[in-house]
């Protein structure tokens, strides 16, 4: 296994994570806790030394489980991450209760590395707005956090701002080939490696969208390629290339996974590409882009709409079902991140987003066929 190092807090970690957001299932939805527990353990005994999870996650089964994994002397041998959903806090006291729920789920009495989960504008609002950075300097100063970070979701120039604002150990930022220039990017993880932030990566092959089912075209490119690779393996590599890279985190559900994560991530080249290796990447990201169906930039000139949808979220979502030959994870992540109430089926169709696209997008006739895929 390679390792990295987090520089302002000095702490050595391995370079793949153990993502706990996408577990092994039962037939019933619920996780599979001894499967769970085994690949959890697994990554730990081959090396890895990072296991994030979030209060959220499987419904809070994720923490349980994770609780369970690190019981029998395996605790000590990792950083634990978590986070804290400031949106289902009413109040200060229920942001408390969260977090100490969250110390009772994992059975323990400290986590390494707590993040603030999901950081938007309006969640960082939130956040100042119930005291939320000084208790967690008091949860620090009281031993039950070791280090503080953020995870983020929103707008470059807003990165950079959230990362001014507060005196950071770590952050979080989602990044693959397919997101180099979005959310934070390539340039918020450069800019917050000079500020001495160690940078988790999560979402390093796109929820699976990038390994599980390869557009043909797609496919021609990496066959083309002179050193054959598996999916998996450019887009590692890919992220490995960058020093600023920390971490990445995989959220593996089977055992097969964990190996071959493991395997390419434990290659002492593992970080090394050629200029034409780079430029392959490029093509192959040229080539998804061309896949997609409506051409939205997140300008969000379409908002505020009437019945307060996301619009460009949706239809990032139902781009992503197409681009990426209709992966199951496309459709998971949809029915976890828009809030009932806000689906595209909730759409009147009142045009009034299609006046406001400076891109001219059928707006209507996505909202109805992302209805249409996913069912709300």
């Amino acid at each position: 296994m390679q390792y990295r190092t987090f520089k302002k807090i000095d702490e050595k970690v391995s370079l793949l994570g153990m993502g706990a957001m996408r577990l092994p299932l039962n037939e019933d939805g619920s996780v599979d806790e001894v499967a769970s527990v085994g690949i959890i353990r697994s990554a730990i005994d081959a090396g890895v030394n990072y296991v994030d999870t979030a209060y959220g996650y499987h419904d809070g089964q994720s923490e349980v489980v994770v609780g369970k994994a690190l019981q029998d002397g395996y605790r000590e041998k990792v950083l634990l991450a978590d986070k804290m959903p400031i949106w289902l806090a009413k109040d200060p006291d229920a942001m408390k209760e969260i977090f100490y729920t969250q110390l009772e789920r994992l059975q323990t009495d400290c986590i390494d590395m707590y993040l603030v989960h999901n950081i938007t504008v309006p969640i960082w609002k939130r956040c100042k707005k119930f005291g939320l950075m000084p208790f967690l300097e008091e949860m620090r100063d009281a031993g039950k956090i070791r280090y503080i970070g953020f995870s983020f979701h929103d707008s470059p120039d807003f990165f950079k701002e959230v990362l001014e604002d507060y005196p950071w150990d770590f952050c979080q930022i989602q990044l693959n080939y397919m997101d180099k220039n979005h959310q934070a990017g390539v340039a918020g993880l450069k800019y917050a490696a000079e500020k001495g932030l160690g940078v988790v990566i999560m979402e390093p092959l796109k929820g699976g969208r990038l390994t599980d089912a390869v557009p043909p075209t797609v496919q021609e490119l990496w066959d083309g390629a002179h050193v054959k690779r598996t999916p998996a393996q450019w887009a590692f590599k890919w992220l490995a290339n960058m020093p600023e890279v920390t971490v990445m985190l995989s959220g593996m559900s089977s055992m097969d996974q964990l190996e071959k994560n493991i395997e390419i991530l434990s290659d002492e080249n593992v970080s090394e590409l050629t200029d034409s290796e780079r430029a392959l990447i490029d093509r192959v990201s040229d080539e998804y882009n061309r896949l997609i169906r409506y051409s939205c930039t997140g300008c969000k000139y379409c908002l505020p709409c009437p019945k307060r949808l996301d619009i460009p979220k949706i239809i990032g979502y139902y781009n992503d079902w197409n681009v990426y030959q209709q992966n199951p994870s496309t459709k998971w992540e949809y029915s976890t991140w828009i809030d009932k109430g806000y689906h595209a089926s909730d759409c009147i169709g009142c045009g009034a987003c299609e006046k406001k696209c400076p891109q001219s997008l059928k707006i209507t006739e996505a909202m109805e066929r992302a209805a249409e895929v996913f069912g709300v």
